[in-house]
């Protein structure tokens, strides 16, 4: 069954939310951005945040030591990338959790972009999108069948489109944020059909 993450997590009664409908994962956003959330609130959230549940952490270009530091302290366990990072930076964050830090590489999908390239990154997990928290889909006829790796798909997905994403490209995951908002923020209902139709 695909899994589910449910992205932008800001206020205490958002971790209330997801603890009562239970998606895969959640994600704090660390990177500018009206979801950004501060280190503080963060560890608030996670150790309100059942343990059924995995914590993401989303930066663009953060520093490493940054992520280290909340993979450490146990805010996050796994570490989106939506900015420039290299191999060798991603590497450098595996080295420095003895390997136990999981990465989500995220790519900005365009008709110039080769999905191949990506396929044999040291990375667990790929993301694909249409930009950084933009809330639209981009064109899905880009996915390639032949992707080895596991991906995230990421970008305007919500009620009326995720059966057809689910049906037609077989993501690991799906990755939803203003798909179950309203004005801005979590809302419990759109949440709650969401994983209903999912389960």
């Amino acid at each position: 069954m695909v899994k589910i993450k449910i992205c932008g997590l800001k206020r205490l009664e958002d971790i209330d939310i997801v603890n009562k409908y239970k998606p895969d994962y959640i994600g704090f956003v660390f990177a500018d951005s009206k979801r950004k959330v501060s280190h503080k609130l963060a560890s608030e959230m996670k150790c309100n945040l059942s343990p059924d549940i995995v914590s993401v952490g989303v930066f663009v270009d953060a520093d490493a030591d940054e992520i280290v530091k909340l993979f450490d302290e146990g805010v996050i366990e796994i570490a989106q990338l939506h900015g420039s990072e290299s191999e060798d930076y991603i590497r450098n964050l595996k080295e420095n959790t003895n390997y136990e830090l999981k990465i989500i590489n995220a790519i900005e999908m365009s008709d110039e972009k080769d999905l191949m390239e990506y396929d044999n990154s040291i990375s667990d997990y790929l993301l694909l999108d249409s930009g950084k928290g933009s809330g639209k889909t981009f064109d899905w006829n880009l996915i390639r069948n032949d992707l080895t790796k596991d991906f995230f798909l990421a970008g305007g997905i919500n009620i009326s489109n995720i059966s057809k994403a689910i049906d037609e490209f077989k993501p690991y995951a799906i990755d939803l944020s203003s798909g179950v908002e309203t004005d801005g923020f979590k809302d419990e209902f759109k949440i709650k059909e969401i994983m209903e139709v999912i389960r």
